[in-house]
């Protein structure tokens, strides 16, 4: 596992190729200044717009492209 200076900088510079400087300054901003339950935000609007069949594809198509190999180190 990463530490927590390279999961920072990983996940700025994702946000920052993502969204434009601007947005990311928005999006921080936004976190710091109101309180979000992170976990009912995902189950609430994650996947809202996606039916159950869409989503069954989706995880599917992810466990084909991303097999579980027990005992394999973590990239």
């Amino acid at each position: 596992m990463s530490d927590t200076a390279t999961i920072m900088n990983k996940g700025m510079n994702y946000l920052l190729e993502k969204l434009g400087a601007l947005e990311t300054e928005i999006f921080i901003s936004r976190l710091l200044r109101e309180p979000i339950d992170y976990t009912k935000w995902r189950k609430d609007n994650l996947y809202a717009d996606m039916s159950l069949h869409e989503l069954n594809q989706k995880a599917a198509q992810y466990a084909k492209d991303h097999p579980f190999i027990s005992g394999a180190p973590s990239t």
